[in-house]
């Protein structure tokens, strides 16, 4: 159970929610640090134990290798035999594959690529500076460790969601839990394509709860660079558009803290907790870099931190848009019986993280009851 957590995460990596937000439907963490972060390896023992205490009929070691429609329902090839059932929900996840842009191929073989299922810690990497590309979550903390460990370190930034690790002394996820953003459902949110696809926010959990933004970057010397827009006869091109990028995360972030303080004021709780607070700005570097010879030897890796996508290859069933993302409506597909959970922002926006299972699972379960008594077809 929980192989992703077991092995395709880096040795240092933690949640970015609290353990005390960390519960399953009748199971909570209930251990000595309700403030703290669980590692992977805490993970896996959290999903293990939920397992355990809800006595679910659960098949380790079996991999499924197809999914297809029959008359009644679905056929599930595994590596121990076949399954047969009426209705069918897809677990399986939304971060299976690392994405790798197609400007990769055009990088100098010299330079080593590696994507975050492969990192484990920087003793793993060649000797030399490190490129790391994309600025979420799991960006930023690489690019740190890497920094601390005494690389050379750049990191080419795009779109991304700034946020303090602490608000007004409380965790910030705190404040989002709180006030109610994260119950906002489908129908509440103006985009919800593009909320599906935000970048997860820069955060790390550790014990200081510290905020690693881009200006904790830099304070850690990492030469922070615009998007990286392509590489051409062995350079990368860097946009220009840096400032706008950091402006605009700076403008996000203080909207959601002033959402955060109007609520605290509507809810009655503005005295008890710290007083309202802002952050600086985000440093742009006067003279942004917007090349790099890759050729120079200046860099010797690169990090794809790109974001991730689902997996679908073994779905032989034609739920699938364009551009291979699962079509579905609140985990609800055009296919009857056939359901969907663990997807951004299924049904809430909560339904990204472990504690937004739960009101995820209800709705859809609700749905799959009624499919099975033939209340809907």
């Amino acid at each position: 159970m929980a192989n992703s957590w077991r092995t395709e995460r880096w040795d240092s990596l933690r949640l970015l929610t609290p353990n005390w937000l960390s519960r399953l439907p009748g199971h909570a963490y209930d251990g000595p640090d309700p403030d703290g972060y669980m590692s992977a390896g805490e993970v896996a023992d959290f999903i293990d134990q939920y397992a355990e205490s809800s006595r679910a009929p659960v098949r380790t070691g079996t991999a499924v290798s197809s999914i297809t429609a029959t008359e009644s329902g679905y056929r599930v090839v595994t590596t121990q035999g076949e399954l047969l059932c009426r209705a069918l929900v897809l677990a399986s996840g939304a971060a299976n594959r690392p994405v790798v842009p197609a400007i990769a191929d055009a990088l100098p073989p010299e330079v080593v690529q590696v994507t975050p299922f492969g990192y484990r810690s920087p003793g793993d990497l060649p000797d030399g500076g490190v490129m790391v590309v994309g600025a979420s979550a799991t960006g930023v903390q690489l690019a740190a460790e890497l920094s601390r460990s005494g690389r050379r370190v750049m990191l080419s930034t795009g779109e991304h969601v700034r946020l303090p690790r602490v608000y007004r002394g409380r965790d910030v996820l705190w404040w989002m839990n709180a006030s109610g953003i994260w119950d906002q459902e489908l129908h509440e949110i103006d985009d919800l394509d593009r909320a599906r696809r935000l970048p997860s926010p820069q955060l790390v959990g550790t014990p200081e709860r510290a905020t690693l933004d881009l200006n904790a970057l830099t304070a850690l010397d990492v030469s922070v660079v615009g998007r990286l827009s392509t590489i051409r006869d062995g350079r990368a091109l860097f946009s220009g558009g840096l400032r706008n990028a950091l402006g605009l995360a700076d403008l996000k972030m203080n909207r959601l803290l002033d959402t955060f303080d109007s609520w605290a004021v509507a809810a009655g709780v503005d005295n008890d907790v710290s007083p309202s607070e802002r952050f600086g700005p985000t440093a742009a570097p006067q003279r942004p870099r917007l090349d790099l010879d890759l050729r120079s030897g200046e860099i010797a890796t690169v990090v794809w931190a790109t974001g991730f996508r689902p997996d679908y290859d073994w779905l032989g069933v034609p739920v699938l848009d364009g551009k291979g993302r699962l079509r579905h409506d609140g985990g609800v597909t055009e296919c009857p019986g056939l359901y969907a959970l663990g997807l951004p922002v299924l049904r809430k926006r909560k339904s990204t993280f472990i504690h937004g299972a739960e009101d995820d699972a209800c709705a859809v379960v609700a749905h799959l009851a009624a499919h099975l008594d033939g209340r809907i077809t």
